[in-house]
């Protein structure tokens, strides 16, 4: 449903984050994103980079339209390798690695190969969850919410 392309270009084997620019993409809030050594063999995280610069573009204005804080669990074997928060109810809107600060409204638990394939544009997500491809919990109505946003990151 979701479809960007131009990101997919930039990735290559062996980019990733080096030691010290890890920092720098945190906040005050403690990551639970995996050190930078891992970091790089993920596909999902460069994508989720690039979301976070659309939001932190046009934070002000999802805000008055989401009103949500969306926090993303994804998962390989089971076992989450990355978590990000999506935070469009407070200030300008943020996006960050780690779990949210404040309660999130809709936590999305997602392997890395679904949500690849959601950010693509090759499964559609109510199929996909309706398949249980992936869990949310919390407000699912929302879910329709960032579907938008993702969809509006696609065009950006």
């Amino acid at each position: 449903m979701w479809k960007r392309m131009d990101h997919l270009s930039k990735i290559k084997a062996g980019d990733g984050l080096k030691a010290g620019q890890f920092k720098a993409l945190g906040s005050a809030r403690d990551p639970a994103t995996p050190p930078p050594e891992n970091v790089s063999g993920l596909q999902s995280f460069p994508v989720l980079e690039d979301i976070s610069h659309y939001i932190k573009d046009a934070g002000a204005q999802l805000v008055k339209k989401v009103n949500a804080i969306f926090q993303l669990d994804i998962t390989r074997d089971g076992q989450i390798i990355l978590q990000w928060t999506i935070d469009l109810k407070n200030r300008a809107g943020d996006m960050y690695p780690g779990p949210a600060g404040l309660p999130a409204d809709t936590v999305f638990t997602i392997p890395e190969s679904v949500f690849m394939e959601l950010v693509l544009g090759k499964m559609n997500p109510q199929k996909a969850f309706l398949a249980g491809k992936f869990k949310v919990s919390g407000k699912v109505l929302l879910s329709q919410k960032l579907e938008r946003v993702f969809k509006d990151w696609a065009k950006f």
